[in-house]
C-alpha cells in the first residue's frame, strides 16, 4: 500500500517561522524521514548557523509530522502533541550551517494507548550522522481538553 506524502503544513500545527521542516520524504506506520535546508535567516540563526540544540525541535517536528500523517490517513485532523524530553542527545557539531540540507529521521520505538511515545531519532547531512537522540512525546486523546485542564 502506498502512503500519501502530505505537505508539512497539513500535518504539523507549527506555522511561519516555527515550522522548521520543509517536506516529508517518506513515512510508514513506524517511521518518517523529513527534510529541511537550514535557513539563512530566522529565529534560531546565530552567525550563519543554527545551534545544534535546535536539532531536538527538528526531531520533535518530524515526530509531529509522522503523527499528523497517520491522523490524516485515518481521516482525522492532526492533534497537538507535547515534547516531554530527550535522552542521550548527542551532536557531532556545535551548529548546523545555513544552506545545509538535513534529513531528520524518527522511528517509533514505543507508543502506548495513553498517548506516550518514545522515538529513536537522528539527523543526517548526506550520509553523515550529525545528531542522535531518543525523544519522548505525549499526544493526549483530546489535546484542547488537556490544555484547558491545566495539566500541560
Amino acid at each position: 500500500m502506498s502512503l500519501p506524502l502530505y505537505a508539512i503544513e497539513e500535518v504539523v500545527p507549527h506555522r511561519q517561522d516555527m515550522c522548521l521542516l520543509d517536506r516529508i520524504l517518506r513515512w510508514d506506520q513506524d517511521s518518517i524521514e523529513a527534510e529541511l535546508v537550514v535557513p539563512e535567516a530566522g529565529l534560531f540563526i546565530e552567525d550563519g548557523a543554527v545551534p545544534a540544540w535546535v536539532g531536538i525541535e527538528y526531531m520533535a517536528q518530524a515526530i509531529a509530522a509522522w503523527a499528523g500523517c497517520r491522523a490524516r490517513t485515518a481521516g482525522n485532523p492532526p492533534q497537538l502533541g507535547f515534547l516531554l524530553g530527550s535522552r542521550r542527545y548527542a551532536s557531532t557539531r556545535s551548529s548546523f550551517p545555513s544552506g545545509t540540507r538535513l534529513q531528520v529521521q524518527a522511528r517509533c520505538e514505543l507508543l502506548g494507548d495513553n498517548g506516550l511515545g518514545m522515538f529513536a531519532c537522528r539527523i543526517l547531512a548526506g550520509e553523515e550522522e550529525w545528531a542522535v537522540a531518543n525523544v519522548s512525546v505525549f499526544e493526549p486523546a483530546d489535546s484542547m481538553a488537556y490544555l484547558e485542564s491545566g495539566q500541560a
